[in-house]
């Protein structure tokens, strides 16, 4: 029987039968997988870019010369664009299951560019904090759709690591916003008023040379399949298998199948049968590994930057000196750590990755309290941290995306985004921004140590709800709404 036969009788739902999934995963390792990893991960590096940025800067838009915001308002800034996020995550991702991935990464790239753009150009606070939000509904529509492609197009032996490594270059785009910040809040370079809006502008420039390079991707198979367009799918993946160095269909009898019901339109209310009725031991975990991260990272980055100078007395224009280390050790733990999540297991890795983080935060708080570090040895500590809780977090997506029908994936990512940084990080920057304000060294222990727990109680609901999806296809993991259980093979 061919690809895409239906195999329903007269009067029943047609159903078909394909091998796109399995020809998808037993792909070999070639330039094509480069290409989705580099067009499609570099989203994660426009949002450490971004949000590091305004951890960069946070001492220069205090002066007078430029937007003359207080600790406060910079907090709370950092809190709306978080905001954004939820919302672009919510919109976009909606749109990315119904109208397709490749259309929608497109689409909220553009968003970005021309927000971040706009960033550049704020003249107050409300200019400046409305146009972070729309930069960051484009980054979190970016995400729902670029973490639903790379998981449907790379091979399941790999997509641990491919996912935990692509989730740790945001720490690639940090360091980039470090060495901006470090350049172009030089006086010797620009005038102070200038500097930072050149900062943003930088990021619209690397999104437009994305736009070209995303040109060269397809649509996802596996979506296609599962909305009616079958053929489709099948010459993509022959195309892909071609670009692979393989003939095109080549052992497809040895491959195993799947059938699927004949595509029906997915409403709001399959997406929150998933969410509450069906996999609710998910839902529960991942709304805790999103939320417990995402408060222990906005927290802190959002506001480092005033951190340093209210109580180190650092000059704005050296805050980059000390980001670019934290992004080293964020970006070293997924690096180097990410194989272990397909070879060792994702609920053993997951649990190991949070509650050494949550251990180190708590000891790091102590320390910084008892006035035993200086900025130098802060920024150590830091590293030691988050190379767990980089790993950790970035975890935590893959989770969320590879563990609920792909039909939906886009969308319950948005929702996961919103539940886990509405709960965990909105309120975030602007608490640690009062925090800081208030100059009291105790104050932020405790703030340091109800994020250490936070980050230890996720190690034991991991431990003990995890799932292990290492080395599966994304079908055997969670299978697809359309699939027909009692179809023929």
């Amino acid at each position: 029987m061919g690809d895409g036969e239906a195999i329903g009788a007269e009067g029943k739902t047609a159903v078909f039968t394909t091998d796109v999934p399995a020809r998808l995963d037993r792909l070999p390792w070639r330039g094509f997988h480069w290409l989705v990893v580099s067009a499609l991960g570099v989203t994660w590096i426009l949002d450490g870019l971004e949000v590091t940025l305004v951890g960069s800067l946070s001492g220069v838009l205090g002066d007078p010369r430029t937007l003359g915001l207080t600790p406060q308002q910079i907090g709370w800034t950092g809190s709306v664009y978080l905001l954004g996020g939820v919302v672009g995550a919510l919109v976009f991702g909606r749109l990315t299951d119904t109208l397709g991935r490749k259309r929608l990464f497109t689409v909220t790239l553009a968003v970005y560019l021309l927000a971040t753009l706009a960033t550049g150009l704020a003249w107050g606070l409300v200019s400046f904090a409305i146009f972070r939000a729309i930069t960051a509904a484009g980054i979190g529509g970016e995400g729902a759709a670029m973490d639903s492609a790379i998981d449907e197009l790379i091979p399941a032996r790999r997509r641990g690591q491919v996912g935990i490594t692509i989730h740790g270059s945001y720490w690639v785009g940090a360091a980039l916003a470090a060495l901006a910040s470090v350049v172009l809040l030089d006086p010797r370079v620009l005038p102070i008023q200038l500097g930072w809006r050149f900062a943003f502008i930088g990021g619209a420039a690397l999104a437009l040379l994305i736009v070209y390079v995303r040109r060269f991707l397809p649509e996802s198979p596996r979506w296609l399949i599962t909305h009616g367009r079958a053929a489709e799918g099948e010459r993509i993946v022959g195309e892909i298998e071609q670009r692979c160095g393989l003939e095109p269909g080549a052992d497809m009898e040895a491959l195993p199948r799947i059938a699927l019901k004949a595509h029906a339109k997915i409403g709001i209310w399959q997406v929150v049968r998933s969410l509450i009725l069906k996999y609710p031991k998910r839902t529960a975990l991942g709304v805790t590994l999103l939320a417990t991260q995402a408060f222990c990272y906005n927290a802190i980055f959002f506001t480092y930057g005033s951190m340093l100078t209210k109580f180190y007395g650092t000059p704005p224009q050296d805050i980059g000196w000390y980001l670019l280390p934290f992004a080293a050790g964020n970006f070293a733990g997924p690096l180097l750590l990410g194989r272990l999540f397909d070879t060792v297991g994702r609920r053993i890795m997951i649990a190991t990755t949070y509650a050494l983080s949550g251990v180190a935060l708590a000891i790091t708080g102590w320390l910084f309290a008892r006035n035993l570090l200086s900025a130098e040895q802060l920024t150590l500590c830091w590293c030691v941290v988050f190379f767990f809780a980089s790993s950790a977090a970035s975890a935590a997506y893959l989770t969320i995306s590879e563990s609920f029908p792909l039909e939906t994936r886009a969308l319950v990512i948005g929702v996961f985004n919103a539940f886990g940084n509405g709960v965990g990080g909105v309120a975030a920057p602007a608490i640690f921004g009062a925090l800081i304000a208030s100059g009291s060294r105790p104050n932020l222990l405790a703030g340091y140590l109800f994020g250490g727990g936070l980050m230890l109680f996720a190690a034991l609901v991991e431990a003990l709800i995890g799932i292990d999806a290492e080395r599966k296809p994304l079908e055997e993991v969670t299978p697809p709404l359309s699939l027909a259980d009692d179809a023929p093979a």
